[in-house]
């Protein structure tokens, strides 16, 4: 049996009550901002793309953790979907999203299970999947 590394899962699994975008900004490493490189983001280790951190909220209430970030791996910076109209709020949902997950040490007592999340595209709820995967041309 072969279990893939990163799991895929569908929306609806990881966040059923839907997510809400705060933000999206370079993923940082930290290796390279210590040694001085001109270009700090970390790149995927396949593609050698850069990779992004999209901030998103959990509209689920009883989520044990409010806000997450969900990589994406594009040459330029993912473009979130529009603002719902008379609100603040850019309600969003991810296509390819998968789970990877991992053992958390941070806490050297307690270690305990953690995951990160992949997404291949972006798009508003019920829109048509855009061929750019929601990054900017």
């Amino acid at each position: 049996m072969a279990v893939p590394r990163r799991i895929p899962v569908a929306f609806s699994t990881v966040f059923p009550a839907g997510a809400f975008v705060v933000g999206v900004e370079p993923v940082n490493d930290y290796d390279k901002i210590r040694s001085g490189a001109a270009d700090p983001q970390q790149r995927d280790e396949e593609t050698g793309q850069p990779m992004w951190a999209v901030r998103v909220v959990d509209g689920d209430p009883e989520a044990r953790t409010t806000e997450v970030k969900v990589r994406m791996i594009a040459a330029a910076q993912p473009v979130p979907p529009d603002l719902m109209p008379g609100t603040p709020f850019r309600p969003v949902e991810f296509d390819q999203l998968t789970v990877l997950p991992y053992v958390d040490r941070r806490v050297a007592d307690k270690p305990r299970v953690a995951f990160s999340l992949r997404a291949g595209g972006m798009r508003a709820p019920g829109s048509v999947r855009r061929g750019n995967g929601g990054v900017a041309a």
